[in-house]
C-alpha cells in the first residue's frame, strides 16, 4: 500500500519518532542552558517547548482515543501552571519546586497503577518498571509535601523524629517495600497497592527529620527521584522519549546534589541519616550569647560607602522574605554612577534552594557579570573596602573555618571578614538555620544595621542622595582622569 493509500489512523502512530527526537535535543539544550545564568530563561522556554512536544509525540504514538480528556487535562494543568507562576512570591519559590517535584512523583506512580490494571499480564521488565514508578514516585511525592511543609513552617521535626530508632522504622518499611516489589514483579498486582502506601510512608520518614539547613539538598535529591521515576514510567508506557528525559533530569538532578553536598561540606548519607543540623527548625533557640556587637545606622554605612572603590553585596534568605533586591539595585546603581566597583557574591546554599539568589538578583535585572561565586569572589574580600551582607547568616559564619566544634567546621564560607568594614544587615541577633551564633557579628570591622532589609536598604538609598552620592562624578574619577 502506498503512503497516499494509507488513511490517517495507520500513518499517524509513525509521526512521533521525529517529535520526540525534536523534544529530546530541545531538552537537552533546555537542561545546558540552565546551567547559566544568562541562558537560564531562554533556557527554560526550550525545556517547556521540549516538554509539550513530549506530550503531543506521546498521543500520537498511543493513538489519539479519549481525546477529550488529555484535552481537559492539559488545559487544566496549563491553567493551573499560569495562576502559581504569576502569584507565587519569590519567597515561595522553593515551596513550588519541591510541590512539582512531588507532582511529577504522583503523576509516574498514577501511571504505573494504571497500566498495572490493564488485563494483560506485563512482562518482566514492564512489571519491574511499575515497581520502580510506584516506589520512588510515592516517596517522591510524600517526601516533597513533607519538604514544602517544613519550607512553609508549617511542620516541625517532632523530637521521636530525631532518635535513632527512626532508622530502624525507614529500614523495616524499606525492607517491606522490596518484598512486595518483588511480589508484585511475580504476578501479584495486588501488592501494587500497600506497596503504594508504604513508600507514601516511607518517603515522609525519610523526610521529616532533615531540618532547614540541608533543605537545599534535599530539594535537589527529590528532582532526582522525579527523574527517575518519570524514566521507569516510560518504560511502562514504551516511550523513548520519556525515558531519556527522566534519565537526564534524574541525573541533572544527582549531580546538583553532589554540588550542594560539598558546598556545605556534607555527605548525603549524613543528610539522609545523620538527622537535622543543629537542631533541624529555623528559628532555633540555640543562638548563643554576644558580648561585643557594635550596631550603627544607616547614615553612617552611607558615609563608609561614599569613600568606597570596591563594594561586595552578600545576599541572603533575609533579602528574598524582605522583597528587596530591587531596592538592592537602585543602590547598587547610585555607587556605580559615583566610580564603585560593584559585585555580588553568590554561595551555592545561600537560600532555600539552588540557585536561590541567582534568580532573585535576575528579578531585578542585575547584570549577569555581577554575579560571582564563591570560589572566585573570596580570594578577593582581602581588597574590598565594605561588605554588605543582607539576611544572610550560616554562609558568612567564621566559625566553619576556626572553630573545630562548631557543626558548620569544614563547611566553604563566604571570607567577608577579611574585608575592610563589613555591615550585616538583619532584624536580629537571631541564628540562621544551623541554629548556632556567627562569630563574624563580634569582629571588630563589623557593624550591625537592625532592621527589614528593604526598609534599610530604601533608608541607605535616600543618605546616599542626600550626600550627593551618584549625582556628578566621584572625586576619585575626576583625579584618574586629570
Amino acid at each position: 500500500m502506498s503512503f497516499s493509500e494509507m488513511n490517517f489512523s495507520a500513518w499517524l502512530p509513525l509521526a512521533h519518532a521525529p517529535i520526540d527526537l525534536l523534544a529530546v535535543l530541545l531538552l537537552a539544550l533546555g537542561i545546558k542552558g540552565l546551567g547559566k545564568v544568562r541562558s537560564a530563561r531562554s533556557a527554560n522556554r526550550l525545556a517547556a517547548v521540549a516538554m509539550a512536544l513530549a506530550v503531543l509525540g506521546l498521543l500520537l504514538q498511543q493513538g489519539l482515543g479519549g481525546w477529550p480528556w488529555w484535552l481537559a487535562g492539559s488545559l487544566l494543568g496549563s491553567l493551573l501552571g499560569v495562576l502559581v507562576a504569576q502569584r507565587v512570591a519569590m519567597t515561595s519559590m522553593p515551596q513550588v519546586v519541591a510541590l512539582f517535584n512531588g507532582c511529577g512523583g504522583m503523576a509516574s506512580l498514577l501511571v504505573a497503577l494504571a497500566a498495572a490494571a490493564l488485563p494483560d499480564p506485563p512482562k518482566l521488565l514492564v512489571a519491574l518498571s511499575i515497581g520502580v514508578s510506584v516506589l520512588v514516585g510515592g516517596i517522591t511525592f510524600s517526601g516533597s509535601l513533607v519538604a514544602m511543609a517544613k519550607l512553609e513552617d508549617w511542620l516541625q521535626t517532632p523530637a521521636w523524629m530525631l532518635q535513632p530508632a527512626r532508622h530502624w522504622l525507614n529500614g523495616l518499611t524499606a525492607v517491606s517495600c522490596l518484598g512486595l516489589g518483588w511480589l508484585a514483579c511475580v504476578g501479584h498486582p495486588w501488592a501494587l497497592l500497600p506497596l503504594a502506601g508504604l513508600s507514601l510512608l516511607l518517603g515522609v520518614g525519610l523526610t521529616l527529620p532533615i531540618g532547614g539547613a540541608d533543605m537545599p539538598v534535599v530539594i535537589s535529591l527529590l528532582n532526582s527521584y522525579s527523574g527517575v521515576a518519570a524514566a521507569a514510567a516510560g518504560f511502562v508506557v514504551g516511550s523513548e522519549l520519556l525515558i531519556v528525559a527522566g534519565a537526564m533530569v534524574g541525573a541533572a538532578g544527582l549531580i546538583l546534589t553532589q554540588v550542594m553536598c560539598r558546598a556545605m561540606n556534607r555527605s548525603l548519607t549524613s543528610v539522609l541519616f545523620g538527622g537535622a543540623l543543629g537542631g533541624g527548625n529555623v528559628g532555633s533557640s540555640d543562638q548563643g550569647e554576644y558580648s561585643n556587637v557594635t550596631s550603627c545606622s544607616p547614615e553612617e554605612c552611607a558615609m563608609t560607602l561614599e569613600q568606597a572603590q570596591r563594594v561586595v553585596f552578600v545576599p541572603g534568605y533575609g533579602l528574598a522574605v524582605a522583597q528587596a533586591q530591587h531596592s538592592l539595585r537602585e543602590v547598587a546603581q547610585l555607587l556605580e554612577r559615583h566610580g564603585v566597583e560593584v559585585r555580588y557574591a553568590i554561595h551555592p546554599v545561600a537560600g532555600r534552594m539552588p540557585g536561590h539568589m541567582n534568580v532573585l538578583l535576575a528579578e531585578a535585572d542585575v547584570p549577569y557579570d555581577q554575579l560571582v561565586e564563591m570560589e572566585s569572589i573570596n580570594p578577593d574580600f582581602p581588597r574590598t573596602d565594605v561588605v554588605i551582607v543582607l539576611g544572610a547568616n550560616d554562609v558568612v559564619n567564621p566559625q566553619a573555618r576556626t572553630d573545630p566544634s562548631s557543626p558548620l567546621y569544614g563547611m566553604p564560607v563566604l571570607h567577608v571578614e577579611e574585608a575592610t568594614t563589613v555591615f550585616v544587615v538583619k532584624r536580629s541577633l537571631g541564628a540562621g538555620y544551623a541554629g548556632i551564633r556567627n562569630s563574624l557579628f563580634e569582629c571588630p570591622n563589623t557593624s550591625m544595621i537592625f532592621g527589614d532589609a528593604k526598609q534599610v536598604l530604601n533608608g541607605l538609598l535616600q543618605e546616599l542622595r542626600e550626600l550627593g552620592v551618584g549625582k556628578a562624578p566621584a572625586a576619585k574619577d575626576l583625579a584618574k582622569v586629570g
